[in-house]
């Protein structure tokens, strides 16, 4: 998985998988989601991210099963 952040559009890109994306789908108005060919979800994209999260910070934790 592959987390982007770019501050100059403040847009918020989330990549699962790095299969080839064939559709792209409007969840809202700025919020997209990308699926491949199985309909797998392979990469999200919020637009206006710390606008519409209202997050002051970024954190990631993994959890062991």
């Amino acid at each position: 998985m592959k987390i982007r952040y770019f501050t100059d559009t403040d847009t918020l890109y989330i990549q699962f998988r790095d299969n080839e994306i064939v559709e792209t789908r409007d969840v809202d108005e700025g919020t997209l989601v990308e699926l491949d060919g199985n309909g797998h979800l392979c990469a999200m994209t919020v637009e206006h991210a710390r606008e519409r999260a209202d997050w002051p910070a970024f954190s990631f934790e993994q959890v062991a099963a």
